[in-house]
């Protein structure tokens, strides 16, 4: 129960929060991620699968955080480096020393499941994003439904999580 309260907390929060800021990346798609992290680790999902939000997450982040600075004139050069390196050190650093990251175990396609999650999670929101700006300049810079923002990268991502756990589920991968 405590939980759901939680979730419920946060995911208000980030809808109340989306009508102050305005950046590239919504802070309700990032709510939503973030929940969808929480949610397939809390429902035992595998660590690919888990791992795509993870990767999500990131990307909305890092984003984020880069509009936010420009918004705030706090430029400087290689930012959007600094910044992701800043946040894959603070994601992946603590991760591999409780021996989540890094477990010989803990393989898929000779790589971790982790980064190979993250990897496919940050592609695949860049797909998503990049399909919501493809289709608002098709239709005059303007969406073609309400929270089309934030549908189309979580869509993604939740397609392709479902895909990946059934290929999972069936033993393919």
């Amino acid at each position: 129960m405590k939980k759901i309260i939680l979730l419920s907390g946060l995911i208000f929060l980030g809808l109340f929060l989306a009508n102050w800021v305005s950046a590239q990346v919504c802070p309700v798609c990032v709510v939503a991620i973030g929940a969808g992290l929480g949610l397939s680790r809390w429902f035992g999902i595998d660590d690919v699968v888990t791992s795509i939000w993870i990767g999500a997450l990131l990307t909305a982040l890092i984003i984020g955080t880069l509009v936010w600075m420009k918004h705030k004139k706090w430029d400087f050069p290689d930012d959007g480096v600094v910044i992701t390196l800043l946040y894959i050190i603070l994601t992946y650093v603590p991760l591999y020393y409780v021996k989540i990251v890094g477990n010989p175990l803990n393989m898929t396609w000779g790589m971790d499941k982790i980064l190979l999650g993250s990897i496919i999670g940050t592609t695949v929101f860049f797909i998503g994003h990049w399909i919501n700006l493809y289709m608002k300049s098709r239709n005059n810079g303007m969406a073609f439904f309400p929270y089309q923002k934030v549908v189309i990268p979580v869509s993604t991502i939740l397609i392709t999580s479902l895909i990946f756990n059934i290929l999972i589920t069936w033993r393919i991968i």
